[in-house]
């Protein structure tokens, strides 16, 4: 773990895959590892989640968590305009939010448990 003030990228701590279900997106975040999937679970929430996407104007988001695999998967609803077919949008198919998702920040020492 990176040393307590400092800030991380969801990206330093995993990857992650987006993808649309007709007007929904699907986002999973997959964790570098137990204490990364540790951090994730504890600070990776809907709430974060629907405040960093808060302009496509998603009406709930919904966390899944998939320890046996260090996962999250999230669902966004209403994420799409309409999705691929009826959207003006560039990104029609959310194949970019997982993208987006990895630049968002958290300060190391924002976590219970950071031993460093």
């Amino acid at each position: 773990m990176p040393p307590p003030g400092k800030t991380i990228h969801v990206r330093d701590l995993g990857s992650a895959r987006s993808g649309d279900k007709g007007n929904h997106a699907n986002i999973g975040v997959v964790a570098n590892d137990e204490a990364a999937y540790g951090v994730l679970c504890s600070r990776l929430t809907a709430v974060r989640v629907q405040t960093h996407f808060q302009e496509l104007g998603i009406t709930r988001v919904e966390r899944f968590e998939l320890p046996g695999v260090l996962a999250l998967n999230f669902v966004l609803y209403d994420a799409l305009a309409g999705g691929a077919s009826r959207s003006l949008r560039i990104d029609t198919q959310g194949k970019l939010l997982a993208t987006s998702l990895l630049d968002l920040t958290f300060h190391a020492n924002a976590w219970k448990g950071n031993e460093q």
